[in-house]
């Protein structure tokens, strides 16, 4: 059993090139150009001066400090939404969800009660 997708081998194709005979070294492969050497130290991307380790650690410390407040204020009507319906509690979710079914039966009643007379 073979894969699908793979291509019919014959009996031939493992002979169908020349070979070498048994105690001769394999063909050596052509020579590559050296790699240069890299003297000092890199570039950071942006230009400007390299920062030490402490100064991006304290840059980035800063940077996230700034992103968690602004993702704290609410942003618009939406936004304002999202943060009243994070203040609730379980009990309150609850309480709002019975208060809405009973409004609803109530106006279930006062149309059936329209509809009966």
């Amino acid at each position: 059993m073979g894969n699908c997708f793979g291509k019919e081998s014959s009996a031939s194709d493992n002979f169908a090139t020349t070979g070498r005979a048994v105690g001769s070294a394999p063909p050596q492969p052509a020579p590559r150009a050296a790699v240069p050497k890299i003297s000092g130290q890199g570039r950071s991307l942006g230009g400007g001066q390299a920062l030490d380790s402490t100064d991006a650690r304290a840059a980035a410390a800063k940077a996230a400090e700034e992103r968690a407040a602004r993702a704290s204020q609410p942003k618009g009507k939406l936004g304002q939404a999202l943060a009243k319906e994070k203040q609730q509690t379980r009990v309150g979710i609850l309480g709002e969800a019975s208060r809405d079914g009973r409004r609803g039966k109530d106006a279930d009643e006062a149309a059936e009660a329209r509809n009966y007379n």
